[in-house]
């Protein structure tokens, strides 16, 4: 554009023509060192908060570990190593983005952080690492080093996860180092440093959760560590010549768990405890029934959880009384079949009369089912003629109550599920009681969903209809969406309330 004779006039347009090129470049320019400052905003926002919520999960470990120090003292203690390995590395970063900035007087003129210098003559010398780049390193590997081994092999999948996030490995023959920082605006290196503070943040929650989780997952599973079978005759005395009947059903075991005190009809029997269970060990007594009646007391979250319990035995020359059991708890639902088992000890199932009050009962031969009606209270009488003749009637009241509230849940996960935004749109949203002892059928009828920022949208049936699903596409990682109202039947029985499912968008 400058070769050849030209007027003074064309040299001016085509000088203001570069000087509009150059402006134009400078511009851009800026508006990417603004979008990386604004980008380490957002990151330096979502560290607090994963730091806040880390402490809480940090604070409710160590109060397991007082609690059952038997199980959690030793994750608690894994817990507390990372936590000290975390807070070391990430106070280092913190100061080193303190000098990367130290002569900038507007933390937040973003477009003024476009130099290289610092860091090119922090890290480097020539073709070398400085000390100081060299440190740089050391720590991102100490700290990746020091998680896995503190976790130890048994946290695969977590240990292949920080291998990833905290990886210095050379590429391509060039260092690690030289390509990730050497050259880079102080901007762009400054939320490169708060992305690895995040990535801290994150290691910690991710340990938390796999932490007791583990533990979790090792109480579920069925062993000889974990559940005891458990026999339970249909009567508490035989004669000479019956036939003994009656059930073995497998009980939940837990010899790591030890209460702080038991009690036994008044007397403290805590010495009694071995392996996580209540030993018994007293006279039957004199002919009658006998109540065996006591507590038993444990901490949770640093207060005393006390659960009663209480039994009856009979002490017999001859049968005198019914014995009438619950094959679930001492409460039948409304709305269900709730198993009951009557018996009298020396008199055949066949042989007894058995009726209800309070609800409509079905069945024969020992095994019935109660269908509780509108009232409080169920009843069962039992007659029977012994062989003596006498006549024996006894009865058992039983509490009447409504199909507790039953657990939206996505994916089979309660309460805050974390999980990608293409996996919501897509999963069916569901309902169970997972604490319940019935056998039920859940279907879900109609729900609600909220997504931050936009109109609540109904939904019929169990998937995202179009509209949820538009709502859903404007939401944004770490959003968390809210499933609530969730209308569903049981057995064909409306349930009363479904508490919601809150899913924690991965991305």
């Amino acid at each position: 554009m400058a070769g050849g004779k030209m007027s003074a006039r064309q040299k001016m347009i085509n000088l203001m023509y570069l000087v509009f090129i150059a402006m134009l470049a400078m511009n851009m320019s800026k508006e990417v060192l603004s979008a990386f400052g604004f980008m380490n905003e957002e990151i330096v926002i979502s560290n607090n908060a994963t730091s806040k919520k880390n402490t809480l999960s940090y604070e409710g470990l160590a109060l397991k570990a007082e609690d059952q120090p038997e199980k959690f003292k030793p994750l608690n203690e894994k817990a507390k190593q990372i936590k000290a390995a975390s807070a070391s590395f990430y106070s280092y970063l913190s100061d080193l983005k303190s000098k990367m900035t130290a002569d900038i007087e507007d933390k937040k003129d973003y477009e003024a952080m476009d130099k290289t210098d610092f860091l090119d003559n922090y890290f480097f010398q020539g073709d070398k690492n400085t000390k100081e780049g060299q440190e740089f390193v050391d720590n991102i590997n100490n700290y990746r080093e020091t998680v896995i081994k503190t976790l130890g092999p048994d946290f695969k999948d977590l240990n292949e996860r920080t291998k990833f996030r905290f990886n210095t490995t050379s590429d391509n023959n060039q260092d690690w180092l030289d390509r990730r920082y050497k050259g880079f605006p102080l901007i762009a290196s400054l939320t490169n440093i708060t992305q690895l503070q995040a990535n801290v943040k994150n290691t910690e929650s991710d340990v938390l959760v796999s932490l007791l989780g583990g533990q979790l997952e090792a109480d579920s599973k069925l062993t000889t560590n974990n559940y005891k079978g458990i026999v339970s005759l249909n009567k508490t005395a035989y004669f000479a010549g019956e036939k003994v009947s009656g059930q073995v059903v497998l009980g939940r075991y837990d010899s790591n768990l030890v209460p702080s005190k038991v009690t036994l009809n008044g007397q403290d029997i805590t010495n009694n405890v071995q392996n996580g269970q209540v030993l018994l060990d007293m006279p039957a007594g004199n002919v009658g029934e006998k109540t065996i009646k006591g507590e038993i007391t444990f901490m949770q979250d640093g207060k005393p959880e006390v659960i009663p319990f209480e039994s009856k035995y009979s002490v017999i020359a001859e049968p005198s009384s019914a014995v009438v059991s619950a094959d679930k708890m001492n409460v039948v639902y409304r709305g269900l079949n709730n198993p009951i088992s009557v018996s009298l000890p020396g008199v055949s199932g066949n042989n007894l009369r058995v009726s209800a009050s309070g609800g409509t009962l079905s069945g024969s031969n020992s095994s019935y089912n109660l269908r509780p009606g509108a009232g409080n209270i169920a009843t069962i009488n039992v007659s029977a003629t012994l062989s003596s003749g006498k006549t024996v009637n006894s009865k058992a009241t039983f509490r009447i109550k409504d199909i507790p509230a039953a657990m939206g849940s996505v994916r089979e996960q309660f309460g805050v599920v974390k999980m990608p935004k293409s996996g919501l749109s897509n999963a069916p949203i569901s309902a169970g009681l997972p604490d319940f002892e019935f056998d039920l059928k859940i279907a879900v009828q109609s729900f609600k969903i909220k997504v931050p920022g936009e109109l609540t949208i109904i939904v019929n049936g169990t998937r995202l209809n179009a509209a949820a699903k538009k709502v859903l596409s404007k939401a944004k990682r770490g959003d968390q969406i809210n499933i609530y109202d969730i209308q569903a039947t049981a057995n064909g029985v409306k349930l009363k309330k479904v508490l919601p499912v809150t899913i924690e968008l991965t991305n």
